[in-house]
């Protein structure tokens, strides 16, 4: 059985107060008898215990015990789960176990342009969300609503009225599922029918259960970067490179939508090219996939591999390896919604190993977020984590056969696995696991948390709260909440006794951080990660419209497969907002 690494507290301050009763209410800590957070305990409640389970120790026998081969292997994976230092994505904790059984949360679905194929796509997205997937679609198969060139013409439907019947199936799906439905809508630069998709939810409300990202090749790049934006992209419809670059940029600017995707790069790192290029990823573009493959994903808590201020790598090298073969046998004891599905995903049994709890390592580490250290240490973080996974595939396959599309692969020696790290978002099981969430920075140190039910939470991080307990007085720690929790930064408190600027160098939050330094440590992160990763490049709400076309040409030259850009203010309802934009 693997060996506990040392322990630290991380029991988050939860407080369900106006704004104004912040300062006047006495502060404490709601706990729950697992020891996990108020927070946590009502998330574990509402999507995850069963019934009959009464707290974390039976979720964690149910899934080991479906998932393990051996009653070592439910040692181990249960020693994992239960002290939170893997966790499997949510459709697994949700459904091992169950008469579901369906445990993978990544899905890519093909759309062809016909009424059978259109709606039999929308019958297998509806199965997969029932049981808590994700879906990915790439719509550019649909012929154009502007074949002509002008929508003014005619009527007819094209990508973006598809994806309306899709969005309308997801929101009834959501009525009858374990959570809420998420699909992913990509359409290629090249097709006529690129402005109307990219406008496409520039209303926020639009398109809900969207999330939507351009496909967009190096040659596009290319000619941005060139500062050829005259240059005709589309013969037929006439647009030039700056017209949809700038649309895009607007778009972004304006909400954040759309997202963009580099195809070239995302197909560098197909393994399987035998069997077609990819064009589409899962709804948080951390996986991409070829037509029907789905995969498994799981997360590593890196807050707990820090040991007397170092990082216990072979300690994590130990545990990548044991959740690679989690992983693997996740894809043989899965209830597949069709068999379309089955077959795709064991002819390549792609894994989804990734991380969470990045910044806190930070923290303990003692290394700001936007530093070099950090940089180095993120790349090294990826790299022996895949280099784990690779070897323990190799093992894998030496006992069980590699995947059946090896022969065909771009893989020199056997593997069980033809891709094996993503980075996930981590939203929900890194309030499990009460770690920062995949490799993004804290967003704040207090903050107020939305739950889709309406329910508002404010936290404080416990690692913030550790540091500056100790050595300020309760006036002034309560102070220094206050201000926090109101402007998000502690960069502007002008109290040295109360904040060193080393201290502000350290507790740097999303916001305080330049956006390259965002795309730095996607970045670092990247280079040995097979698949894509799933991060937000905040920009404060001054951001303008140069700054993000400069961040897309950045973000492309330093090798990232996608990126979403927020720019702070830019919609109205948000999961984390700071007190400063409520009032």
């Amino acid at each position: 059985m693997i060996k506990k690494p040392v322990q630290y507290e991380y029991n988050f301050f939860l407080r369900k107060l106006k704004p104004a009763e912040f300062s006047q209410e006495k502060r404490f800590v709601w706990e729950t008898e697992e020891g996990l957070d108020f927070l946590a305990s009502e998330t574990l409640k509402a999507r995850y215990l069963l019934e009959g389970e009464k707290d974390w120790n039976d979720i964690c026998e149910r899934v080991a015990k479906a998932i393990a081969t051996s009653e070592k292997e439910y040692l181990e994976f249960k020693d994992l789960i239960i002290k939170k230092i893997f966790l499997p994505s949510s459709p697994t904790l949700m459904n091992a176990g169950t008469e579901f059984g369906q445990l993978a949360a990544c899905f890519v679905i093909p759309v062809e342009d016909s009424v059978e194929e259109i709606f039999n796509s929308i019958k297998i997205a509806a199965l997969i969300q029932k049981t808590g997937g994700g879906t990915g679609f790439n719509f550019s198969k649909i012929r154009s609503g502007c074949s002509s060139g002008s929508c003014a013409d005619k009527e007819e439907i094209g990508p973006v009225s598809v994806m309306k019947l899709f969005n309308e199936a997801t929101e009834i799906v959501k009525r009858y599922g374990k959570r809420r439905g998420a699909n992913m809508g990509i359409l290629d630069i090249s097709h006529n029918d690129i402005l109307s998709f990219i406008r496409a939810k520039r209303v926020e409300g639009e398109l809900s259960n969207f999330n939507i990202s351009v496909m967009i090749p190096d040659a596009f790049m290319e000619l941005v970067e060139a500062d050829r934006v005259d240059e005709v992209w589309n013969r037929q419809t006439g647009l030039t490179v700056g017209q949809i670059f700038s649309e895009i940029v607007e778009g972004i600017w304006r909400n954040g939508e759309p997202g963009v995707l580099f195809y070239d790069r995302i197909n560098r790192d197909n393994f399987t090219p035998a069997l077609g290029d990819i064009s589409a990823t899962n709804p948080c573009g951390e996986e991409p996939l070829l037509p029907f493959e789905s995969c498994n994903l799981g997360s590593i808590n890196l807050s707990l591999f820090v040991v007397d201020g170092k990082v216990n790598w072979d300690f994590l090298r130990e545990v990548a390896g044991k959740a690679i073969r989690f992983l693997d046998n996740e894809i043989d004891k899965n209830a597949y919604p069709v068999p379309e599905i089955e077959a795709a995903t064991k002819k390549t049994r792609k894994a989804g190993l990734g991380v969470m709890g990045f910044h806190d390592m930070l923290l303990k580490l003692g290394l700001p977020y936007d530093s070099l250290e950090a940089l180095e240490l993120a790349e090294k973080l990826m790299e022996q984590i895949t280099w784990a996974a690779i070897r323990e595939s190799r093992k894998l396959a030496a006992e069980k056969g590699p995947f059946p599309e090896f022969e065909d692969s771009t893989w020199e020696l056997p593997m069980r696995n033809a891709a094996l790290t993503a980075i996930a978002p981590t939203g929900t099981i890194s309030i499990l696991a009460s770690c920062s969430s995949g490799i993004e920075p804290v967003f704040s140190w207090v903050y107020r948390r939305t739950q889709l039910s309406g329910r508002k939470f404010t936290l404080v991080h416990p690692l913030f709260k550790a540091h500056f307990k100790s050595k300020l007085t309760e006036t002034d720690y309560n102070w220094l909440l206050e201000h926090v929790y109101k402007y998000g930064t502690l960069q502007n408190v002008e109290k040295p006794e109360l904040v060193s600027e080393e201290e502000k160098r350290l507790f740097r939050s999303a916001l305080d951080i330049d956006w390259k330094a965002h795309i730095d440590v996607q970045a670092a992160f990247q280079k040995h990660c097979h698949g894509g990763i799933s991060k937000t490049i905040n920009m404060p709400h001054s951001a303008g419209k140069e700054d993000i076309k400069q961040a897309l040409i950045y973000a492309w030259r330093h090798g990232l497969k996608g990126l979403t850009i927020y720019r702070t203010g830019s919609r109205q309802y948000v999961v984390l907002s700071l007190q400063k934009s409520q009032d």
